[in-house]
């Protein structure tokens, strides 16, 4: 057990420093071919920090521990809203302006009704997997598309001022980006492995290790950018990360999961877990997409996020006595 809590915390630590190396990498080398700022805010950071919850997820499903897989990827959704959201919005309140950010708010709703109505049976099929990575695939095109077409907005913006100050090297941004993937791969393999050995000794189910402490240590890198994203008054940044990266988890994550080996839910998965994940994506909907103006997320509205987290954690707790 020593040698598995060991595992995990090295794991996670190698992880959070490879996903950052990876997602600066990644960033610098597609500037340096031209890429829009807009579109790296998009698409390449959105990748960058979903990188960790792919590779664990894809990793343990190879594997044949389904339940970390997936509880990974719901579970790392919740604690981006809940956890991640909730603790950005009482340290500023995030005001909404990015007008792609916008229409994400609502794309992610439907991804997570799509979400929900796949699971209620129970199961991910390959045919399910195959019909998230299609929409995730189509979701890229648009988004693409509108990075491209849209000429000015405040995500861009953002962005464009972080990428002026992270100047790096083409070498150094290549060297970086293949590195951090290579690390990644060792870095959740070591994860995996530690989170298995402690769930199987502990009599805990891997469901709840992958919802809780592989979720939580997989959404660092989020929780990192997205809180210094909102000191620095980048909201837009700080909301960009949260909505790409769980779009990325409830398509590409469970997608590929599932597309290596089909993908069985515990009936709690849909009962508890997924009902609380939509509920949250709901309420983030509701307070950021600013039916009368730019949407805000204040202290107020952060608060209720963070005691959400803490219940959905207390009860996740309670079920294992």
């Amino acid at each position: 057990m020593i040698a598995a809590t060991f595992a995990v915390v090295f794991g996670l630590m190698l992880l959070v420093w490879s996903a950052d190396r990876f997602v600066e990498g990644s960033a610098a080398t597609a500037r340096h071919f031209g890429m829009p700022p807009l579109l790296i805010g998009m698409v390449i950071v959105g990748f960058g920090t979903s990188a960790p919850e792919m590779v664990v997820s894809a990793l343990a499903s190879w594997q044949g521990n389904t339940g970390i897989a997936l509880g990974n990827a719901y579970g790392s959704n919740i604690t981006n809203i809940a956890l991640i959201l909730g603790l950005t919005a009482l340290i500023s309140p995030i005001a909404v302006h990015s007008q792609v950010l916008r229409r994400e708010l609502p794309l992610l709703t439907g991804v997570t009704a799509l979400a929900a109505w796949q699971l209620r049976d129970g199961e991910i099929t390959g045919a399910d997997a195959l019909a998230l990575l299609t929409v995730f695939l189509g979701l890229m095109a648009w988004t693409i598309w509108q990075g491209m077409r849209t000429k000015a907005d405040s995500l861009g913006h953002e962005m464009e001022r972080e990428l002026a100050i992270q100047v790096m090297p083409i070498r150094r941004a290549i060297f970086w980006l293949g590195t951090g993937l290579l690390l990644l791969l060792v870095s959740s393999r070591i994860l995996v492995w530690g989170a298995v050995a402690i769930a199987h000794g502990l009599g805990v189910s891997d469901l709840i290790i992958g919802l809780t402490v592989v979720a939580v240590g997989t959404s660092l890198p989020e929780l990192a950018s997205s809180l210094i994203a909102a000191r620095k008054g980048e909201h837009d940044i700080a909301l960009g990360n949260i909505l790409g990266s769980n779009l990325f988890n409830t398509l590409a994550v469970v997608g590929i999961a599932g597309v290596i080996r089909p993908v069985s839910a515990e009936p709690e998965v849909f009962s508890r877990d997924i009902l609380v994940m939509a509920g949250l994506t709901v309420s983030l909907f509701l307070f950021g997409y600013g039916f009368r103006g730019p949407g805000r997320i204040n202290r107020v509205e952060g608060s209720v996020l963070l005691l959400c987290y803490i219940g959905y954690t207390w009860y996740l707790i309670s079920t294992l006595f």
